[in-house]
């Protein structure tokens, strides 16, 4: 059930999140969990290929992913403005 109306009109976003959520909102939930699970086995295979550092750099991304795609499912439940 999205919002059709802005809940608080002395707060609203500006058009550049408005085109942004409008663009991300169009992709599907799964690519970021995806995404998320391929940081992780890069990572497992840095680490077992001895490249400690790239290992821990990418293994760091899983958690941005994630909450990318949590934010892209409430835009996408609760729309924007």
């Amino acid at each position: 059930m999205a919002k059709n109306k802005n809940d608080n009109p002395e707060h609203s976003e500006g058009p550049v999140a408005t085109a942004i959520e409008e663009q991300t909102a169009k992709l599907p939930s799964d690519i970021f969990l995806w995404a998320s699970l391929g940081s992780m086995a890069v990572s497992l295979a840095l680490q077992a290929t001895g490249e400690r550092h790239k290992s821990l750099f990418v293994g760091q991304w899983a958690a941005p992913f994630l909450l990318l795609g949590l934010y892209n499912k409430l835009v996408k439940l609760e729309g924007h403005d």
